[in-house]
């Protein structure tokens, strides 16, 4: 299970900062931009002025939860007619993807379809700056950007060190108006991000600590960031969970739990947190017969009770999801039943995560899965 002597490369911000009040420190460090570019969403827009940018600031407040390529390129368009010399992500996973891929992209001769894969991006000559305002994806911390395409319902996936922030800011006032289903469905996420990549094949020792440090701050943190949104330890907990979360993904990714949630997401236009979270405690029993010592941390770190066979772990983890007030039925989100078979295959087919799996997972056992959740 342990992977020390297995060559691995960490990639990190070269600057982050945490705490209450972080993004205001974005002005100073950004300063001497003439043209900073600032891509937010709907409700994250709202936060633009706290950033404290000069300049000629120009604002996309109009970016789609899981984004597919047309809104990007919707993105690209606008960028390259204001030409910025900053970029910045202000939001959550689909905010901040989509501004790594334009600071690398709005000045490079690179199509999109040229640089989808590993290790494809021929550079970047704009500065990118992450401000998350949800815990959850840890996109902040990463190399990694995916989009939807609208033809096949599928991610596309890029992932380059060219997409890694110069800065990343966590400040837990930003997540304060995020209502409690979504804290809790993105915190679970976070804590998926951590449990795929400690049970994961190629899992190592190094990501191994971050990740026991990322589920044990969602034990103790993500009930009472639940609770009371306005509490700022525990939303700093989260947003620190989720950032070492995003770590894992770059040397070991996640697995089969990420790979089911994805067709849940383009099928269902299911959020991504939300989507994993219906998943988590279904992959976490399925795994446990191969991976009983790191499953039982887990369940420790969580509180899970009487989580010592797969069927007493799922029910536990199922319950630690819905008291959290996570809607876990598939049906209550308009999944049918004879669709379920399908979208089995296309989670099945997705091995860049599939192959990551400790236990092998056949197209039946995913619909098997599926099933159970309905």
């Amino acid at each position: 299970m342990f992977g020390m002597d297995r060559p691995i490369t960490l990639h990190q911000p070269p600057r982050l900062e945490i705490g209450t009040g972080a993004a205001r420190t974005l002005g100073t460090w950004a300063e001497g931009a003439a043209r900073p570019l600032v891509i937010a969403s709907g409700p994250t827009q709202q936060y633009v002025e706290r950033l404290g940018l000069s300049g000629d600031v120009r604002v996309i407040d109009n970016v789609p939860p899981e984004p597919d390529i047309p809104a990007f390129e919707a993105v690209l368009e606008v960028a390259r007619a204001h030409g910025p010399d900053l970029v910045v992500g202000l939001g959550g996973g689909s905010v901040l993807d989509v501004a790594k891929l334009t600071a690398a992209l709005w000045d490079s001769p690179q199509a999109l379809a040229e640089v989808a894969g590993p290790n494809r991006v021929s550079g970047r000559r704009t500065r990118l700056a992450q401000v998350a305002t949800t815990a959850g994806t840890g996109s902040e911390a990463g190399i990694r950007a995916l989009l939807t395409d609208p033809e096949t319902k599928s991610k596309v996936a890029v992932e380059s060190p060219y997409l890694l922030a110069d800065i990343a800011i966590l400040d837990p006032e930003l997540t304060y108006s995020v209502p409690p289903a979504v804290t809790a469905a993105t915190g679970i996420d976070a804590m998926a991000h951590c449990v795929e990549a400690f049970t994961n094949i190629r899992a190592h020792d190094l990501i191994d600590a971050y990740a026991r440090l990322g589920i044990s701050l969602v034990g103790r943190f993500l009930r009472r960031a639940v609770e009371n949104g306005a509490d700022s330890e525990a939303r700093a907990g989260m947003m620190l969970a989720s950032y070492y979360g995003g770590l894992c993904l770059g040397p070991v990714n996640t697995a089969a739990g990420h790979a089911l949630a994805y067709p849940l997401g383009t099928r269902l236009s299911l959020p991504h947190g939300l989507a994993n979270a219906i998943i988590f405690p279904h992959v976490l029993a399925f795994n446990q017969p191969v991976r009983p010592e790191k499953t039982a941390e887990v369940s420790a770190a969580l509180g899970l009770a009487g989580a010592g066979s797969p069927e007493g772990l799922l029910m536990a983890a199922h319950g630690f999801c819905a008291d959290l007030g996570v809607e876990m039925r598939l049906s209550a989100h308009g999944a049918e039943a004879p669709a379920l078979e399908g979208w089995a295959g296309e989670a099945h087919a997705i091995r860049r995560l599939m192959d990551n799996n400790p236990r092998d997972m056949s197209v039946e056992d995913i619909h098997d899965i599926y099933r159970a959740a309905l």
